[in-house]
């Protein structure tokens, strides 16, 4: 066949890219099982974050095992129904009614009695936001928080990821002295709200913290029914 001609170079650039096409795709298929595996071991470090403790990506299974004594499902009526809770995808549920939600629960055991987390998921400026609450026995006060995001203004929305933004909820109540959920009022400075359950907005990034407000009281409220059979 004549190299130069139209047809041989069609012929090499199609074979090309058909090779080109099955080295990608045996490639994406050989990373996908530790694609996974990177996925897990993230999580797990977030919902230890959300507790206070600090890990790596060696040793955050191992901590994991330890720590984590329990996982379960609960429905939106509190009641436990089979599942598993670390495989729950939330983005999954929260696309559901409420009243069909699959909801995990995690109990850690830490030096400073049992916490429950409680995985939460919202919308920011720019994209969605997650992350984890954990409260402490009395299922009202938080005994700390982990909070990431997909795509928020770096300085501004992102700074929910940071410590300066999650350390203050910590000893923040959720039920006010009568038994109402208020949840965390994520208060911009002319803003007013009791002290027990108020933290400061991210300056110029109200929308991402006010969908952060909303995203605690939407989810919280999903397990209210649970805390109160919990406290029952």
């Amino acid at each position: 066949m004549d190299r130069n001609s139209n047809k041989y170079t069609f012929i090499y650039a199609s074979v090309m890219v058909i090779l080109v096409a099955a080295v990608l795709s045996i490639a994406a298929m050989s990373l996908k099982p530790f694609q996974k595996k990177n996925t897990e071991i993230e999580k797990k470090q977030n919902i230890l974050a959300s507790v206070n403790i600090a890990t790596t990506a060696k040793n955050a299974e191992e901590v994991y095992a330890q720590k984590i004594v329990n996982t379960y499902v609960v429905n939106s009526k509190g009641e436990q129904v089979e599942g598993n809770a670390f495989e729950i995808d939330l983005r999954v549920q929260k696309n559901k009614p409420v009243d069909q939600r699959l909801l995990p629960v995690f109990e850690c055991q830490t030096e400073e009695g049992l916490k429950y987390i409680f995985p939460l998921r919202g919308a920011g400026l720019w994209g969605p936001i997650w992350g984890y609450i954990a409260l402490n026995e009395d299922l009202n006060t938080i005994y700390g928080a982990n909070f990431d995001h997909q795509g928020e203004t770096p300085g501004l929305g992102a700074e929910i990821s940071t410590p300066a933004f999650q350390d203050p909820f910590r000893g923040k109540t959720i039920f006010d002295a009568a038994g109402n959920l208020v949840s965390i009022i994520v208060a911009k400075a002319n803003e007013s709200a009791p002290a027990e359950h108020r933290v400061d907005a991210i300056s110029g990034g109200t929308i991402t913290s006010k969908g952060l407000e909303q995203m605690l009281l939407d989810d919280l409220k999903s397990y209210q029914n649970f805390i109160t059979r919990k406290k029952s």
